[in-house]
């Protein structure tokens, strides 16, 4: 996915996209996906769940490179070198510290097109990418997921959402986590962490985690 930081004067909505296709109107009818019931984020009506990855093979790529990340680490667009530090500093936080420490180290990276660091328009970076390379808005998202789940943040108190950011008329991607204090938005674009119900400028168009998807209405 392609999601520049900053609108541009005569920028066009870009579709959220996925594997070359793209998500709005794509989706056959999900199947069902058993889940503890979660808020609703961003004006959602609906919720349509799914198992299914088969239309997510960059989020399926990222977590199998993310499996075998002693091999990637191996070539040099790779590296842990901050990311055990990190974990280690903040291990025995409260929860919400944590979420906010993670929020504001990855935060700290700099912002950067997958153009400019793959030589394509879409790439989703592992955590050690990211950490190598920096990225855009879904490593960042990507990057917050891992670390908080290393931390021992249920993967499914979290999702990976894409979505249209209505006042920049352009595609982007958050992480939510759904904590006691209600759905928190961690997002590249906002420094701190907040309440992700506060923000009324983005369309949601799907959200992933490791359980499942849903198409978001």
């Amino acid at each position: 996915m392609r999601y520049p930081r900053r609108h541009k004067r005569g920028a066009t909505i870009r579709k959220v996209t996925i594997g070359g296709l793209a998500c709005m109107g794509m989706f056959l009818v999900p199947t069902t996906a058993e889940s503890k019931p979660y808020p609703k984020v961003f004006g959602t009506s609906v919720e349509l769940p799914s198992k299914n990855f088969g239309k997510f093979p960059k989020w399926t790529d990222m977590l199998k490179r993310w499996d075998d990340s002693r091999a990637e680490c191996a070539s040099s667009t790779c590296s842990s070198k901050s990311w055990l530090p990190l974990l280690e500093k903040l291990k025995g936080e409260e929860r919400l510290q944590q979420i906010k420490d993670v929020h504001l180290a990855l935060n700290s990276r700099k912002y950067t097109l997958d153009i400019n660091n793959w030589g394509m328009e879409d790439y989703w970076a592992t955590p050690y990418q990211f950490l190598k390379k920096n990225g855009d808005c879904e490593d960042y998202a990507i990057a917050k997921y891992m670390a908080l789940k290393k931390l021992g943040v249920p993967p499914e108190d979290m999702r990976v959402i894409a979505l249209q950011d209505l006042n920049l008329n352009l595609g982007h991607a958050v992480l939510i986590v759904y904590d006691k204090s209600g759905p928190l938005l961690l997002d590249n674009q906002i420094k701190t962490v907040v309440q992700a119900n506060t923000i009324r400028h983005y369309k949601p168009v799907y959200a992933i985690n490791e359980q499942g998807w849903w198409l978001l209405r």
